[in-house]
């Protein structure tokens, strides 16, 4: 089975689009920068960096330090899709993200959505 076309864009591509989704709505990049540091473990260096050298989407979730246990918590529709049913695991990382940024750009406080 072939894998999906996100999985070979550049992180760096993606990245503009989850700060604007964000920004359109009130939020800062700061905020999209604390939500990806929660999930994937990343420094802000070590995002920065990512950025720098256009990672894979798949490759920035697959080298992230440490996924964050709690995103198991993480439910919700992105997509037409229920996050917590998708079988394929880099596919559900991304889908999380997605989710974390849409409950972001919703006006919700982030020390709600980050399931600390």
């Amino acid at each position: 089975m072939a894998k999906h076309r996100i999985y070979a864009m550049s992180f760096s591509k993606v990245y503009p689009l989850l700060v604007a989704k964000a920004e359109k709505k009130g939020r800062t990049k700061a905020e999209v920068d604390e939500v990806i540091r929660w999930l994937t473990g990343y420094s802000q260096n070590a995002l920065e960096e990512q950025l720098e050298r256009q990672t894979s989407y798949e490759d920035f979730f697959a080298q992230a330090p440490r996924m964050n246990p709690s995103r198991a918590m993480i439910t919700g529709v992105v997509c037409g899709v229920r996050v917590e049913s998708i079988e394929e695991p880099t596919m559900r990382e991304i889908r999380y993200l997605d989710k974390m940024i849409d409950e972001l750009a919703k006006g919700k406080a982030i020390d709600k959505f980050l399931r600390a």
